[in-house]
């Protein structure tokens, strides 16, 4: 054998020798890596297999997807937190109070339909609250039951996430005198006629006007509040001040008649009468012309799109307050124009903006909360 071919010989043996070695290299290291993923599914199959949590886990988007003003009817969020040292400090807007340890005592807040989508969720991941709430309401039947297992950490760590509180929290942080109240309602209508001790009026239709009203410190604590868990304006005012920088600022949900049902009536306003309200129209006759003869009036719903389409009165127009003031002069005066919206806040702007405009037009505004149905029905009590 000639001494070049014995250098081939052994170059391809050590090649042979080279790539069986590599291979035994790659083979043990993915058999390695599929031990350890075989761990590592088996640690989630076993952590999944915990007696205490739920299986149906839905994440913040969802959340977020499933939150309304007002929430609707086929929807509850529930906050399964212990209620006075957790609820009423901070919650995602539009949940409900059902503590674990309260359960069996609070059925009844729970909805009828047992088709309604229930979203619960506690602490965050370590909080098995939600997920033992979650599993009770299912054994009562509930079909449509999921946890938000990150829960109000998560919610809080959201872009343009705020919190809502109770109008225990409201009293606390009056009280310690570094919380500024800003009530987003109008203010002949409405907080002209009594408003939570301490606030300043910013209704939410002026609020880039006004907006000087608030702090320069964009740390100082904000609570916005309008007229309760129907309306809209406390909610838009919050995300402008978050927009602006604002860092710590919350909505009171419940709104006035929560903080007067609460603690009685507060502000420097006497309450009247619905129907003695300037500009306001008698309930009784506003009932009875719409169920009669509707074509009588020219209804002008002012709420905002979504809400509109959710539910309204079948001969009602639909011009949200915030775009009202452009086409108030189109406006018929051949009958009497009546603004309407879910609890008297926004209809009541909308009839001063009117007579502003429209000093010719015999205008009304509804002071009342309506709940408006699908098939065009509605509920109205007075305020």
């Amino acid at each position: 054998m000639t001494r070049d071919l014995k250098i081939k010989i052994i170059t391809i043996n050590l090649g042979v020798k080279m790539k069986s070695n590599m291979f035994k290299t790659l083979t043990l290291a993915v058999a390695a890596g599929l031990v350890i993923l075989a761990g590592t599914f088996s640690a989630i199959a076993q952590d999944a297999k915990e007696p205490w949590m739920y299986d149906q886990i839905v994440e913040a988007g969802f959340v977020i997807s499933k939150i309304s003003v007002p929430m609707a009817e086929n929807v509850m969020i529930i906050d399964a937190r212990p209620y006075q040292v957790k609820y009423t400090k901070g919650h995602i807007p539009g949940a409900v109070s059902i503590p674990f340890s309260e359960f069996d005592k609070k059925i009844d807040l729970l909805p009828k339909d047992k088709s309604t989508l229930l979203i619960y969720y506690c602490g965050g991941l370590k909080c098995k609250l939600s997920h033992k709430s979650a599993k009770k309401a299912k054994a009562l039947g509930f079909t449509n039951v999921k946890v938000f297992a990150k829960g109000y950490p998560e919610w809080k760590k959201q872009n343009g996430a705020y919190a809502a509180i109770t109008a225990e929290q409201v009293a606390v942080q009056i009280a310690a005198n570094d919380t500024l109240i800003v009530d987003a309602r109008p203010q002949k209508t409405k907080y002209a006629t009594g408003h939570i001790p301490s606030a300043v009026n910013i209704p939410f239709s002026q609020f880039d006007a006004l907006k000087g009203k608030l702090p320069r410190e964009l740390s100082t604590p904000i609570i916005f509040y309008c007229g309760g868990l129907k309306c809209k304006l406390s909610h838009k005012a919050a995300a402008r001040a978050i927009v602006m920088g604002y860092k710590n600022v919350s909505v009171f949900e419940e709104g006035y008649p929560g903080w007067k049902k609460q603690f009685g009536a507060g502000g420097e306003g006497v309450a009247v009468k619905a129907g003695e309200v300037e500009g306001s129209i008698d309930l009784d006759r506003f009932k009875k012309v719409v169920t009669t003869t509707p074509e009588a009036f020219t209804l002008i719903d002012v709420r905002d799109e979504d809400e509109f389409s959710k539910g309204h009165l079948k001969t009602a127009t639909n011009i949200p307050v915030e775009k009202l003031e452009s086409k108030i002069k189109n406006l018929p005066s051949n009958k009497p124009v009546v603004f309407l919206c879910s609890t008297g806040a926004r209809s009541g702007e909308a009839y001063y903006m009117a007579k502003e405009v429209r000093s010719d037009l015999e205008t009304y505004y509804v002071e009342a909360e309506i709940d408006f149905k699908q098939d065009g029905s509605f509920t109205l009590k007075k305020n």
